[in-house]
């Protein structure tokens, strides 16, 4: 499958209607990182600083209408947030 998006930063596949993306330039020894599909980046990233996280990787627009950003909670885990106007689920088949 080619990816729909490909750049130096950031390259994503659409499987079934997922988001799947890579990270060329990320750092494995901090594993898989996790983006869940919000339609508020910065409200998400305002929740969890709520919440007790910090911020990991500023609200970005990394093109093409597509915003990310992370934050770490207070257990360590980095968690990333993604609004993705492209993204739509695959129907399921009757």
């Amino acid at each position: 499958m080619a990816p729909y998006f490909n750049e130096p930063f950031y390259v994503g596949f659409n499987p079934g209607g997922y988001e799947l993306g890579l990270l060329p330039d990320g750092d494995v020894s901090m594993g898989a990182l996790t983006y869940w599909g919000v339609d508020d980046v910065v409200g998400a990233v305002e929740s969890a600083l709520l919440a007790g996280a910090v911020e990991h990787s500023p609200v970005s627009d990394v093109g093409e209408g597509i915003i990310t950003a992370t934050v770490t909670t207070p257990q360590g885990s980095v968690v990333g947030f993604i609004f993705n106007p492209h993204f739509a689920l695959a129907p399921k088949d009757a």
